[in-house]
């Protein structure tokens, strides 16, 4: 995997069909939560949520709290048959007592009942958010699409 690739969780596609998830605006809320290099996310995780994640947090503080930041502005919007879920870049200011040691970010969802996570980024870290700005740029595309063909 290449740094800063967002890799969806095979079992989003099960979660989609079971109406676990709204991505719209005004939706469910989703966030972004970081994570040490002690657990590795992989893409075949067999129903990954928050939970599994967690435990390894780094350390909120600073400009970072607890369960990462939330998206905002997002969207879910479909044309053609593509269907594109997006939001805003994501900026965690520099702060002496930011993390130092956040090798992963997943992507969950905070509404849902078990934090089902979404997806999850390489940050090939450790990355140092005491040193500078932690910038999370989604792709100019959007986070995901999902195709349907006929």
């Amino acid at each position: 995997m290449a740094r800063g690739d967002f890799h969806l969780f095979e079992e989003f596609a099960d979660q989609l069909g079971s109406e676990n998830h709204n991505l719209e605006n005004g939706g469910d809320t989703i966030k972004l939560g970081l994570i040490t290099n002690v657990a590795t996310p992989l893409i075949t995780a067999t129903t990954p949520t928050w939970t599994d994640y967690s435990g390894n947090e780094v350390t909120p503080g600073g400009n970072y709290a607890a369960g990462g930041p939330t998206l905002a502005n997002q969207s879910y919007t479909e044309v053609d048959g593509v269907a594109t879920f997006d939001a805003d870049n994501i900026t965690i200011a520099q702060d002496a007592a930011n993390f130092t040691d956040a090798d992963w970010a997943i992507l969950y969802n905070d509404t849902n009942g078990t934090k089902m996570a979404i997806g999850f980024i390489d940050l090939d870290g450790p990355v140092d958010g005491s040193l500078g700005p932690v910038n999370i740029n989604w792709n100019a595309s959007g986070i995901f699409t999902v195709t349907i063909t006929p």
